[in-house]
């Protein structure tokens, strides 16, 4: 027979769903904002929200403007709510009409992106993150018409490569691998912009006969064996998107950083080992978890493994790797994780992606978890 309090559970738990995200609109938040030049939509749902992945639910139900992501300077937003009590942010068109003079710059291009592009943009046109294998198929330098070190404009370069004549090339660099921290793997190359070059000679590998390009621009030093792709290939990227939690759990880790450091914040830039074979993409908002450090408890207490004795930090190592808990004189306990920080994708590859930083409690380190459950 079932038991009262098991009844009572399932009752309550009919009752009463997985608690869901609440559009909960800050205290402070003003019911009206007029957006200014430099603002971006993070920005924005950070006057209104705690939970910025909630923008859309706020926004999208809009019925005055197409797309739901774009705002431009100078419009002026008013919190209102629906029938239902929701609360809603909705353009106030009488202020546009009131105030003509109050816009800041002309609807056109100027649309607010979703993060500030100057922090982004070098992501979205100059970095690549390419498969070595795939770079080593790609046509590259060979040599110039003259033997220095910097390629300057106008000079000719020689391409191991048939290229089509007339076609603008992007010139990259192959840098270093990102690596997997659990599996040691290669999971792609940085690829930097160095350039770009147009066709004047289509070539003829077969024959031997080198293609020959001429520079166009020159961003940093062009070298022989840097490889060439299609102008635009991997640089036409949207400056703004849906921000928004994966529908599914995702567990990757940070495993680089753009400037190279060994602590970074918020508004940093940093590679995660999560891409779309993941069904990562642009927009997600991933939270930042730290592993919090193991203690031993042992005959003089509890410890922390770098405060331990040779046995115990032998027991802890050996623990993680077949198993152990504890023996008849220590226990090892395995603390939780910890949020802290947040970050937002916004360029994504077969098994990296790129992301901002847009929270953080704690200075964020190489091997942080990015995580949702």
């Amino acid at each position: 027979m079932r038991s009262p309090l098991v009844a009572i559970m399932l009752a309550l738990s009919a009752a009463f769903p997985a608690v869901a995200d609440v559009l909960e609109i800050k205290k402070d938040a003003p019911k009206q904002y007029v957006v200014k030049k430099g603002d971006t939509l993070w920005d924005i749902s950070g006057i209104y929200l705690n939970k910025p992945w909630l923008w859309p639910e706020l926004w999208q139900m809009n019925p005055q403007i197409n797309n739901p992501n774009l705002i431009y300077p100078g419009d002026a937003l008013t919190l209102v709510y629906d029938a239902d009590g929701k609360p809603r942010l909705v353009i106030n068109k009488a202020y546009r009409k009131l105030s003509p003079q109050g816009r800041i710059t002309p609807k056109g291009k100027n649309a607010v992106t979703t993060l500030p592009l100057e922090l982004i943009k070098p992501y979205l046109t100059y970095e690549q993150a390419i498969n070595s294998d795939e770079i080593d198929n790609k046509p590259y330098v060979l040599g110039a018409n003259q033997n220095t070190k910097t390629q300057t404009l106008g000079h000719i370069l020689y391409i191991n490569g048939d290229l089509k004549l007339n076609q603008a090339y992007a010139i990259y660099h192959k840098g270093e691998p990102y690596v997997d921290p659990k599996t040691n793997t290669a999971l792609a190359n940085k690829a930097s912009f160095v350039g770009v070059v147009r066709v004047f000679r289509r070539g003829d590998i077969t024959n031997g006969v080198p293609a020959s390009v001429r520079v166009e621009s020159v961003k940093r030093e062009i070298k022989q064996g840097d490889f060439l792709l299609p102008l635009m290939q991997g640089q036409m990227l949207p400056a703004y998107f849906n921000m928004h939690r994966p529908k599914q759990p995702v567990e990757g880790a940070v495993i680089a950083s753009a400037n190279h450091s060994r602590e970074f914040s918020t508004m940093d830039i940093v590679v995660l080992n999560l891409g779309s074979e993941q069904q990562v993409e642009p927009g997600h908002i991933l939270d930042i978890e730290r592993q919090s450090p193991g203690v031993i408890d042992g005959r003089r207490g509890p410890r922390y493994p770098e405060d331990s004795s040779s046995f115990e930090k032998l027991v802890s190592d050996t623990s993680e790797f077949v198993g152990l808990e504890a023996d008849e004189n220590s226990t090892v306990w395995t603390m939780p994780k910890e949020k802290v920080g947040e970050l937002i994708v916004f360029k994504v590859y077969d098994k990296v992606s790129y992301a901002l930083i847009t929270k953080n409690q704690h200075p964020i380190r190489i091997g942080d978890i990015a995580v949702i459950h």
